[in-house]
């Protein structure tokens, strides 16, 4: 049963933009925000995503429906902080080696009202700066409305308010757990245990009335702790940022080899597929990666902007992409665990706003938002572990 009483004290554990997101708009609703993280605010997924800002990638309705408020909360946080070199909509370019693939991704699009316009080659230099037409297919598809955020200066500005509105923030707490506990009058029935608070690596008990896991792709293995199994599809990935070069880039690119946004600084910002067999993850949970990788990814780069501009890699960031069973985002209070709420998305980026405000909302109020009905953990056959 969803939970009926606004809680005085909830802890968030997992200090990306989705924990964050979610504390802040708690503290906003007049709580008392405990945040909790492994190791630093940031330090996770939030911090290699490539943070793309869309809703064109086919997606059933109700999906869409909550990206496209994703979107419209980060026009809101630009319109109210002009200025901003971290936050943009300048639009957006796909193109694929299959021209029907494109076709029918502009004809899916525009079926669901997103604003889609397939273009000729020689008309994008006049709708996209800084992209060499010479690369370019015959006809290619532009979205006005696209745009990108670079999650970690996000996350710097929640962090922000966050402490002034009087969070308490825990960073290198280490792997941490649930407690649980039964409500009195249930004990010896399942339907009597709800969660109570938290554990720290260090043994550290802090007690909360709800607490929301938004620990990205380590979110089912804390549940599963708890005795909640739930599916995970999470798979490597890896950003990498450029040095401080003039390339003209205003949009995001889609491309069959990479994809690639502006970042700030005069960087850019990129990632694709076709290297993840030689990024790999180590027995001990660091990273190796291929050292041609990052110089193959950024001539890529260099080969599709306009002017041909030398790019060059400053830095990469591979880890874990979170990623549900299914694809589709977890969103919630989860009726196996009353008191606990899942944030865990590969949308982190899109839905970063929209997504703290609902399950805020949902604690806070006790209600269940319609929105958040198709994403909810019950959809998978899961339950308690004997």
């Amino acid at each position: 049963m969803p939970n009926t009483l606004p809680p005085d004290t909830v802890a968030v554990l997992g200090g990306g933009v989705l924990g964050l997101s979610t504390a802040v708009q708690l503290l906003r609703g007049g709580a008392d925000v405990l945040l909790v993280t492994e190791a630093e605010v940031g330090s996770g997924a939030s911090g290699r995503s490539l943070s793309w800002l869309n809703a064109g990638g086919g997606y059933g309705e109700d999906y869409y429906r909550l990206r496209m408020a994703g979107i419209d909360r980060y026009r809101t946080l630009l319109a109210r902080n002009p200025g901003l070199d971290w936050l943009a909509f300048d639009g957006g370019l796909y193109w694929d080696d299959d021209p029907f693939t494109v076709v029918e991704r502009h004809n899916s699009q525009t079926r669901q009202g997103y604003d889609a316009r397939m273009l000729e080659r020689e008309e994008v230099p006049g709708a996209v700066a800084g992209v060499e037409p010479g690369v370019l297919p015959h006809r290619v598809l532009v979205n006005p409305g696209e745009g990108w955020v670079s999650l970690p200066h996000l996350v710097r500005h929640l962090a922000e308010e966050f402490t002034l509105r009087g969070g308490t923030l825990i960073e290198h707490a280490g792997r941490c757990t649930l407690t649980r506990g039964t409500v009195p009058g249930t004990e010896g029935t399942d339907d009597g245990i709800r969660v109570h608070g938290l554990r720290t690596a260090g043994g550290e008990e802090y007690a909360a009335d709800a607490v929301v896991v938004a620990c990205g792709a380590g979110t089912s293995a804390v549940l599963a702790e708890a005795g909640v199994q739930l599916p995970d599809a999470s798979d490597p990935a890896m950003l990498v940022i450029s040095e401080p070069v003039e390339h003209g880039l205003r949009a995001v690119l889609n491309t069959p080899r990479i994809s690639l946004r502006p970042h700030p600084g005069g960087r850019l910002a990129m990632d694709s597929i076709w290297y993840l067999d030689r990024v790999e993850r180590r027995a001990d949970g660091s990273w190796s990666v291929d050292s041609k990788v990052p110089g193959e990814l950024a001539a890529e780069a260099t080969r599709v902007l306009a002017g041909h501009p030398e790019v060059v890699p400053q830095s990469w960031h591979p880890g874990l992409k979170p990623v549900p069973g299914d694809g589709e985002p977890v969103l919630g209070e989860l009726a196996a665990l009353p008191g606990c709420w899942a944030v865990f998305t590969h949308s982190g980026a899109t839905l970063g706003l929209i997504a703290g405000e609902l399950v805020a909302d949902e604690i806070l109020t006790g209600r269940r938002h319609p929105l958040l009905a198709p994403f909810r953990a019950e959809r998978f056959s899961f339950g308690w572990d004997s």
